[in-house]
């Protein structure tokens, strides 16, 4: 075997401290860089008042995590006007009421909400390479099963204040002036997702005739949002991501542990047409509990009307 040169044997060591310098920031520093990330869609029916929606997502919440419950109380200070919540809410069964305590003041505004896996089922280790394969699911993961976290108790405390439950289902919610039409669907990733049928007849349009149409799903998978845009969703929001977790520079998201493309992975853009919101999410598993240039965060969608048209 040939020596290394000494120019092999510098650039080796410059990457492994390049590598352990990566892992301090991404395992100490940036998983606690809580960040709120503000978006502008003019999607509102001519002549509606604006509105703020609040999307959180993937908080995996852990008993004692006060950088991440201070950010969740912090909040309810953008008094959003609808809260909608795509799911990974916990990560322990002792974390239901502490994040029940920390959501209070946003659980007492109109909101809705749809669960992902981990809200269900708890977390365990995990090979990294396997968000690699082209599906990245353990063996099984899409059976019936029972819950091993008390899911009925975290439905309970985020409805107990009027949010909407949109497991496979649809609701409305009236913002004064404007009327809310939501679907929802079960968590795809574990393939319980059903699209709820279109109600026939249609609801009358409401006396101020401004209806937007909000699809919410945890897991961003193509075929639900196929199935989001053929309903006529005037707005689709998701989480799962984690916004590729680790992110390269010039390449971005190196997974998104779905069939998304990976430049979707996080943020604003659109899915046939449709504006799409994907959370990069709070929080990460407490057995990965890093990013990397994705740090965590919650959205604020500011809604508006079209501009007017200029006269000539």
């Amino acid at each position: 075997m040939r020596p290394l040169t000494a120019a092999a044997a510098t650039a080796g060591a410059l990457g492994a401290g390049a590598a352990a310098a990566a892992h301090i920031w991404a395992r100490h520093v940036e998983i606690h860089r809580y960040t709120l990330r503000e978006v502008e869609l003019r999607i509102l029916p001519p002549g509606a008042r604006t509105r703020r929606v609040l999307h959180i997502s993937d908080i995996h919440l852990m008993p004692r995590q006060p950088h991440k419950l201070a950010f969740l109380e912090h909040l309810a200070t953008l008094n959003p006007h609808l809260v909608i919540d795509t799911g990974d809410n916990i990560a322990s069964a002792a974390s239901v009421p502490i994040l029940a305590e920390a959501l209070a003041p946003l659980l007492a505004r109109p909101g809705a909400f749809v669960l992902g896996s981990n809200d269900l089922f708890a977390p365990h280790p995990k090979n990294p390479a396997r968000y690699l394969l082209p599906d990245p699911r353990p063996a099984g993961i899409t059976e019936p099963r029972d819950p091993t976290l008390p899911t009925g108790e975290l439905v309970r405390r985020l409805t107990e204040f009027g949010w909407k439950d949109l497991t496979n289902t649809r609701a409305s919610i009236e913002l004064g002036g404007l009327e809310v039409r939501l679907v929802g669907v079960d968590d795809p990733h574990l393939e319980r997702d059903e699209m709820p049928p279109r109600p026939d007849p249609e609801p009358p349009a409401p006396e101020h005739g401004n209806v937007l149409r909000v699809a919410v799903a945890h897991a961003p998978y193509r075929r639900v949002l196929d199935a989001f845009a053929a309903d006529g969703a005037d707005l689709m929001l998701a989480g799962h991501t984690h916004g590729g977790q680790l992110r390269l520079p010039g390449i971005g998201a190196l997974v998104t542990n779905c069939d998304l493309p990976r430049r979707q992975a996080r943020g604003a853009s659109t899915w046939k047409g449709v504006p799409l919101n994907v959370s990069a999410g709070m929080g990460a598993s407490p057995y990965s509990d890093y990013r990397l240039l994705t740090p965590p965060e919650a959205t604020l969608l500011t809604l508006r009307a079209p501009r007017p048209l200029a006269h000539p």
